[in-house]
This record gives C-alpha cells, sequence and structure tokens, in this order.
C-alpha cells in the first residue's frame, strides 16, 4: 500500500472549503469524479461509523478517526460493502485495512490550502493518482462560485 498526496489552493475560506466538501449536496457532486451517483451514510462525528457508497450500493465501511472542524478530517477505512455486506474481517479485506484518507485544511494567500493523503491499495494506484486532481478541481470550481 502507498500513501498518495494532493493538494490544491481554493479561494475560500476554511470554514467553506471544509462544508462544501462534506456536506450533501456538493459532497455527492465534487465526488462524482470518482463514480457517478457516489453518496455516503453515517456520521463525520468523531468515532462514528460511515459508509461510503456507489449507486449500486457497494462501497467501503469506515469511521471517522479525528475530525476538528474546518482544519483536519481522517477516515479510517476498514472494510467493503458488497451485496449489502460489510466485510471487515475476510483476508482480502484484512491484507489493506485499515487505511486512511486525511484532509487538512490550512490559510494560505486570503484563501485554504487543502491537503490529501490518502491510502491507495489494490492496483488503483494509477487511477486515484488521475482521478484526485480532477476532484480536487471540482470541488475547488464549487467552493469558488457563489454560494
Amino acid at each position: 500500500m502507498q500513501t498518495q498526496h494532493f493538494e490544491i489552493h481554493i479561494q475560500a475560506p476554511r470554514e467553506r472549503v471544509w462544508a462544501v466538501m462534506l456536506q450533501s449536496p456538493t459532497y455527492e457532486r465534487w465526488t462524482r469524479v470518482f463514480c457517478e451517483g457516489s453518496r455516503y451514510e453515517g456520521s463525520w462525528q468523531q468515532g462514528e461509523k460511515i459508509r461510503f457508497l456507489g449507486p449500486d450500493g457497494q462501497g467501503m465501511v469506515s469511521e471517522i478517526a479525528e475530525h476538528r472542524p474546518a482544519e483536519f478530517v481522517s477516515i479510517r477505512h476498514l472494510g467493503l460493502i458488497e451485496k449489502g455486506r460489510e466485510d471487515t474481517t475476510s483476508e482480502a479485506v484484512r491484507a489493506w485495512a485499515p487505511c486512511y484518507e486525511n484532509y487538512t485544511f490550512t490559510d494560505e494567500a486570503g484563501g485554504t490550502r487543502l491537503k490529501v493523503a490518502a491510502d491507495v491499495f489494490g492496483g488503483y494506484e494509477e487511477m486515484m493518482a488521475s482521478t484526485w486532481p480532477r476532484a480536487l478541481d471540482a470541488l475547488k470550481s464549487l467552493c469558488e462560485s457563489a454560494a
């Protein structure tokens, strides 16, 4: 498993970037770059379970490892969701779980520097390396458009 790093400067306050990134319906708009129809179920509160799902109900089961609003969010991915069932114990899942996705928001040049550190496994390295920049561009566009 490798950790990929991405960052972008967004001309908007940290609070706006954080809210647009995590709240519906804007969450679904920037994450569709990864999968059209992506969504989440659950809570962004620290220690809470959250499920990241595609339109077919497949996805990942995770928990919020740490959350300091508009400063830092850490997602601990624990397993997969397949055919409606959560798998956190199979050999295939244990080969990579847990893995993390971390977001850091800092003030910079009148806007926000968003840094992403994402653990990538299972041959998805190239896909994620090309998709994350497009997703961050979509987030930037949403954040910088009129509220």
